[in-house]
């Protein structure tokens, strides 16, 4: 079990070869606008890119932490530190040992393995923590989204939810 409370203080993700992940702030909406504003990323998803001043509103509720005090929510900004900026995001609401993730990079970053190293840190880390399952769900036509989750050592199960797939990693096997 970690010592961190994870109610108020997010846990520390170990920076990976290429990446930070740094705890959500609502400053980093100006920068995350900009990464964020590709209408592509919402192909899988649905809606549509926030701008400046929604984007902050949703970083405020998320960094003031989930109503529920069974859930906890932690989020996360992922940092490419060789060009020192912000491209994409990893997120996961723990409830009752299990940690539903869920990850975002920004369209010019994408194909260079950006979310599959944040992923598996996050992974890694919530492994050490007061989590017992993973999950994610996933577009039945997402692909990259998949070989991401597959290489957090997930792997899709037959459960849907709101028309996507459920991956699952169970850590106690």
């Amino acid at each position: 079990m970690v010592s961190t409370d994870w109610r108020t203080a997010g846990p520390a993700v170990a920076p990976t070869a290429r990446l930070e992940l740094l705890p959500l702030r609502v400053e980093h909406a100006e920068e995350m606008a900009v990464v964020l504003a590709d209408p592509r990323l919402h192909e899988y998803i649905g809606g549509e890119p926030d701008d400046l001043e929604r984007l902050r509103s949703r970083y405020r509720r998320m960094t003031a932490g989930s109503p529920r005090p069974a859930e906890v929510w932690l989020n996360w900004v992922i940092r490419l530190r060789d060009e020192d900026r912000l491209v994409g995001t990893v997120q996961a609401t723990v409830v009752d040992r299990i940690a539903e993730i869920a990850w975002v990079v920004g369209v010019p970053w994408q194909g260079r393995g950006i979310a599959r190293e944040a992923v598996r840190a996050l992974a890694d880390r919530l492994t050490e923590g007061p989590v017992d399952t993973l999950v994610a769900h996933i577009h039945p036509d997402h692909h990259a989204s998949a070989a991401v989750a597959r290489a957090a050592g997930l792997a899709p199960t037959d459960r849907w939810h709101d028309g996507e797939i459920r991956w699952e990693r169970r850590l106690d096997s």
